[in-house]
């Protein structure tokens, strides 16, 4: 197939690196030396000149892939009339368990590699390679060299090399810059390939078996030993859960503890859309899920490493502080069109870089305190007052700036509006700022801030709902506008789910932007863009959550089996899902999609199940915390 879907793929990778493999055995995107660096593998976004690795029997065959057990290592198994054959993939990442000490720079050298291993499980197979990398997204065809063991691609000042081991045959180097090669093998029979970027070492000389023996111990243990879904939690959940965990584990930037927001670019929203943007950077917005996501199944570390980054940011200038950041933390982020690359089926344009970062984008500030309001919660290490100067500079510049207009959480590039998901952040500001500072004792203008909070909440109740739509709108110069994002309203707290408001709000949610499976679009009749077909994965969740607040617990869990329904093969997500068909649309694996999922699961398991005894039937809302909130979690 041309362009495989997203369905049709899985993914690998280890601490800042990641890469796209098809169920027909090709690996299409990948990134070198860092997941936000430029492509060697391209042909997620260029079928015909994007650069592959791609590895498939040479007859006709059936496939399908799964992961091993509890693992980012993924397994395709290729069957034709004459054999089988699993191709096994991961990128490697040293256990220190096994007592290999490596020196950082060695380590890195060591990460920074594909593994690939085939194996005849039956009969007898022909198995056929293709090598075809292009760097810095394909506009560099590099020049080829046979070397003993392989052949080393070469660039200006990039080499990427192939291993083969003498394991593949006829390997023949083409005028095109492309490697072919087979590997015929009986049963029981096995052989390795790989690439190694930066030069043939360590992948040339490493032990390869116990490499993949390490990947997989660290992927179990850091996943840690919750065999069993704990307290009555589907055994559906609780492993949708552990994907999850295992797809922000990838995403997750080992060295400062950022998260992207997608391990790709440019896969459009909607087919022949132009909506295509980069997606491998850091949104502010998403500190708050990903705190409490990572809290919530146990990951401390994780959560505090992240809580550190968005720390260092918070201390800078308010005024400076940026919606999105790259990996490694730099500010100056532009964004480009590459203009030779055709994008993901014939849709462009490819996009590097995200213009969004510079956008004035007040929901930033509320994000920032509350997800060191919830670190508050969970982690006792934490030193309030170390944070305590940028939280009072944060929440002071909210008390000067909430009534601004800005671009709102969706980026809309050429409108300013009062956006009511940019009011409620504001609000979630000073509420949190003021509760730390009473909670902490601390010193803060008490009533300045009080001042303001109350501002904010007249602002949003008075101009943010509409009587005549019955619910709280996109942003204050609207009555018809409807958002998502007044969804969480009740999940931040600024009201509480009973409040007639709120359950009118989620009634025309359900009315206007749900679908019969309960996919939710982001908006409908907003005069600044057309009204969106797809369904936000995120936005379904948010609805999930709602409703448990709101005691509708079976039509929560029903949507939420919906959901689970619509994850690819692997249990991954994208950005969105096509209501009329399923398709996955947009970057993948989608890390906000997989946050929301898990975050929905803790909601319903509270509310399915609190100190043993509560159902849908006994019900009561105070059983059921909001995320933001001190509370164990089922999902720990």
């Amino acid at each position: 197939m041309k362009y495989p879907p997203l369905r049709d793929y899985g993914v690998i990778g280890n601490d800042d690196r990641c890469a796209l493999v098809s169920r027909h055995g090709s690996i299409d995107w990948c990134c070198f030396p860092h997941l936000e660096s430029s492509s060697v593998f391209a042909r997620l976004l260029d079928a015909a000149d994007g650069g592959h690795f791609a590895i498939s029997p040479a007859a006709a065959y059936e496939a399908h892939f799964d992961y091993v057990d509890r693992t980012n290592v993924l397994e395709t198994t290729f069957e034709t009339a004459n054999g089988q054959a699993t191709v096994t993939d991961f990128m490697p990442i040293p256990d220190g368990s096994t007592g290999a000490e490596r020196e950082s720079g060695v380590e890195e050298l060591f990460q920074q590699a594909i593994y690939r291993r085939l194996e005849c499980d039956r009969g007898e197979i022909d198995l056929e390679l293709e090598f075809a990398p292009r760097f810095d997204y394909a506009r560099t065809t590099p020049s080829l060299e046979r070397v003993d063991d392989g052949v080393l691609a070469a660039g200006e000042d990039e080499r990427l090399a192939l291993y083969a081991g003498g394991a593949i045959d006829d390997l023949e180097l083409s005028s095109s810059a492309t490697v072919t090669g087979t590997a015929s093998l009986e049963a029981g029979q096995s052989c390795w390939t790989g690439v190694q970027y930066g030069g043939r070492e360590p992948l040339a000389t490493g032990d390869p078996e116990a490499t993949l023996d390490e990947t997989k111990r660290y992927w179990r243990e850091w996943l840690g030993h919750r065999e069993e879904p704990p307290g009555a939690m589907p055994e559906r959940w609780h492993e949708m859960v552990g994907r999850s965990e295992l797809v922000l584990k990838l995403l997750i930037h080992q060295e400062t503890g950022a998260i992207p927001a997608a391990a790709t670019t440019s896969i459009p929203e909607k087919i022949g859309s132009d909506r295509t943007w980069d997606y491998r950077y850091n949104w502010i917005r998403d500190a708050k899920f990903t705190v409490q996501a990572l809290h919530d199944t146990g990951h401390r570390e994780e959560a505090r490493k992240y809580f550190e980054w968005f720390a260092d940011i918070a201390r800078t200038d308010p005024e400076d502080i940026q919606p999105l950041y790259d990996l490694h933390g730099e500010t100056d982020i532009v964004e480009r069109e590459l203009e030779h690359l055709a994008g993901y089926r014939e849709t462009g344009p490819v996009r590097i870089g995200n213009g969004a970062a510079p956008q004035r984008q007040l929901d930033v500030y509320g994000t920032i305190v509350q997800a060191i309001y919830e670190t508050m919660q969970f982690d006792e290490t934490t030193d309030i007052r170390d944070e305590w100067d940028a939280i009072y500079s944060i929440v002071d510049y909210v008390c000067d700036h909430w009534n601004e207009r800005d671009a709102g959480i969706w980026e809309f590039r050429d409108e300013r509006r009062h956006f009511l998901h940019s009011k409620l952040l504001c609000w979630v500001a000073l509420d949190r700022g003021l509760a730390l500072a009473a909670d902490h004792d601390l010193e803060a203008p008490i009533d300045r801030w009080t001042e303001s909070r109350d501002a904010v909440r007249e602002a949003i109740e008075t101009r943010g709902y509409s009587e005549s739509a019955e619910s709280f709108v996109q942003h204050f110069e609207t009555d018809e506008a409807i958002d998502a994002v007044a969804l969480l309203i009740p999940i931040y707290e600024f009201l509480p789910p009973e409040d007639d408001r709120v359950q009118s709000t989620i009634d025309t949610v359900l009315e206007r932007l749900t679908t019969d499976e309960g996919f939710v679009v982001r908006f409908v009749d907003s005069e600044i863009r057309p009204d969106e077909q797809t369904g936000f994965v995120l936005c379904s969740c948010w609805l999930i959550d709602a409703l448990v607040l709101s005691n509708r617990i079976d039509l929560a869990r029903e949507y939420f089996e919906s959901l689970l329904d619509c994850a690819n093969p692997l249990g991954l997500y994208a950005e969105k899902i096509d209501p009329d068909d399923g398709t996955l649309l947009g970057n993948f694996p989608q890390a906000f999609s997989h946050l929301g999922l898990i975050n929905s699961v803790t909601y319903l398991s509270r509310a399915l199940e609190v100190d043993g005894d509560v159902t849908p039937e006994n019900f009561h809302p105070d059983h059921v915390e909001t995320l933001f909130r001190r509370g164990d979690s089922p999902t720990t």
